[in-house]
């Protein structure tokens, strides 16, 4: 009868659905900023697939700080489980107002990021320390036939503005297949900041020419942030050229409890 009740033991415990530590984990949503693409998440992405997340690379339209964030919210939204928000630069300010009322956004992180207050743009914030040289490396304005502008990075200055960490190819390429932002999202603003309550975690280069570091530094400590990371010499798409270290403070947040 021992060995009966053994066996059947045995059997049982090979039908029962084993037990994940990936199942548990929460998944990531990036969110790009302007004058991006979802694919400057790749090297982020690779890393963290291989430590076990699924992730989400969220389009983000650039159109305005509440469409974008409604857009965002809807993705967030369709997924089971607990998420990770992240958001890079102008996606700063989406994540900020897209995680307000998902109950199951956990942790915040703000990549190279704006984290606006409520009624604070990003264009305000980018001016409130000296250190931004994007305005004079703008392209002509691209008129929109409903209204207001889409802007653009010349070309040639787009490196050394955006990317000046990455080799010049890579650049370039950026360059080339850049996302417009509307001039009415940078001049948007957020209202409500979901990292009044929800923990954030800040990592950003020290070498960035499009949001001063001292902004991010200011809105880091504003924040409360549960860790800020500070790049040595890395540009404003520092998720590109270390994406190896926005990906551990990514799983950082992941983690924590």
């Amino acid at each position: 009868m021992s060995r009966l009740f053994l066996g059947a033991a045995m059997l049982a415990a090979t039908v029962l659905p084993p037990t994940s530590h990936a199942a548990t984990r929460p998944t990531i949503v990036l969110v790009h900023g302007a004058f991006a693409d979802s694919s400057s998440w790749n090297g982020v992405i690779g890393q963290l697939q291989k430590d076990g997340y699924t992730v989400v690379a969220a389009a983000n339209p650039l159109r305005s700080v509440k469409g974008d964030a409604a857009s965002v919210a809807r993705v967030v939204g369709s997924i089971k489980g607990d998420v990770v928000l992240v958001g890079h630069s102008y996606g700063g300010s989406v994540i900020t107002q897209a995680a307000e009322g998902q109950a199951n956004v956990r942790a915040l992180v703000y990549v190279a990021a704006f984290a606006p207050a409520v009624g604070e743009s990003g264009m305000a914030l980018s001016r409130k320390y000296p250190g931004s040289t994007l305005g004079p490396t703008l392209a002509p304005p691209v008129a929109l036939a409903s209204g207001g502008h889409d802007l653009f990075i010349e070309q040639a200055k787009f490196p050394a503005q955006f990317a000046a960490d990455l080799p010049p190819k890579t650049a370039a390429l950026m360059a080339a297949g850049q996302r417009p932002v509307t001039d009415t999202a940078l001049n948007d603003a957020p209202t409500s900041a979901a990292w009044t309550h929800i923990p954030s975690w800040h990592i950003y280069g020290d070498a960035d020419k499009c949001i001063p570091p001292a902004a991010m530094a200011f809105m880091a400590e504003r924040a409360a942030s549960k860790k800020t990371v500070v790049i040595k010499g890395a540009s404003h798409v520092v998720m590109v050229s270390h994406p190896l270290e926005v990906a551990h403070v990514i799983e950082e947040a992941a983690a924590a409890k």
